[in-house]
């Protein structure tokens, strides 16, 4: 062989040398990316799960919350109505009593 094809087979070589290397450094390169896909993928659901029980422990919460709030403006209405039919039954019974009073004091004139 000639001094000139030496020459293009070893620059031949040279370039699939460097062509393999380069693959390789892709292919690695691909391989870290597809890994970080994945744990970003394995964060991204757990931070879903994460906010999702943390949405749904403040639903709770705040039905809770509504609920007790709810249950003691009932209860204060229950008492302002007994109140005021305490209020009513004496003024009723009062009126009655001034009723009676002026009835008997008629009797006795």
């Amino acid at each position: 062989m000639s001094a000139s094809q030496d020459q293009y087979i070893s620059s031949l070589k040279k370039i699939k040398q460097v062509e393999e290397d380069a693959q390789k450094e892709i292919d690695s390169y691909k391989s870290k990316i597809e890994d970080q896909i994945i744990q970003l993928e394995s964060e991204l659901e757990k931070a879903i799960a994460s906010a999702k029980a943390e949405g749904e422990k403040l639903v709770d919460s705040n039905v809770e919350k509504a609920t007790k709030q709810a249950n003691a403006e009932t209860q204060k209405t229950i008492e302002e109505a007994k109140t005021k039919s305490k209020d009513i039954t004496s003024q009723i019974t009062a009126q009655k009593a001034q009723d009676i009073v002026k009835i008997l004091l008629k009797g006795v004139e």
